[in-house]
């Protein structure tokens, strides 16, 4: 168990990695296209028509990678942030039911994302987008709506990461013990 807990933190960790670089690459890109319509309109006086499309694209990546990285950060807004610092069994079964709120938020997301209602994929969220095209950038849609089911792919992950790692007896890193909790 603790084999396979170590393991899949680690590969939780190496996608938390990749994550958080393409939310800071997502956020520069929103940034500077942004930067450029500013200078572009007040400046030239000649603003280009695919800056604005650019950062709202940017700023969905920047903040569903964020939200991943947050979750695993365990700075993700909670009820009952307390609930992280029980060890034992009281502590795990807190973790089981958080992993269950995720499980039940996520899975329709994810699914939705793939499929419609009738296991069309040509009629998930994704297959819609992969034929439509942005309206300044002649980019499918799909390299934008992707940000949504990876997100929540990569809190799954996360949240399976630290459940096995928890299950092993140990704290995941983003949680720390508190004398004033009893387990």
């Amino acid at each position: 168990m603790i084999r396979l807990a170590d393991h899949v933190d680690r590969i939780s960790a190496a996608l938390n990695r990749i994550a958080l670089w393409g939310a800071v690459l997502a956020l520069l890109v929103m940034l500077l296209s942004a930067s450029w319509q500013v200078v572009a309109r007040y400046v030239l006086d000649a603003p280009p028509i695919w800056t604005e499309e650019l950062s709202r694209r940017g700023m969905v990546w920047a903040g569903m990678l964020g939200a991943s990285c947050a979750f695993r950060a365990g700075a993700d807004p909670t009820l009952f942030p307390a609930m992280r610092h029980y060890r034992g069994g009281t502590g795990m079964a807190l973790s089981l039911i958080r992993g269950a709120g995720v499980v039940i938020f996520a899975t329709p997301v994810i699914w939705y994302s793939v499929f419609n209602a009738r296991m069309d994929p040509a009629r998930g969220f994704l297959g819609r987008s992969l034929n439509r095209q942005a309206e300044m950038l002649e980019i499918p849609m799909i390299f934008f709506t992707a940000a949504v089911p990876v997100a929540f792919v990569l809190i799954v992950i996360h949240m399976t990461a630290g459940i096995l790692v928890r299950a092993s007896g140990r704290l995941p890193a983003n949680e720390t013990p508190r004398e004033d909790i009893e387990t």
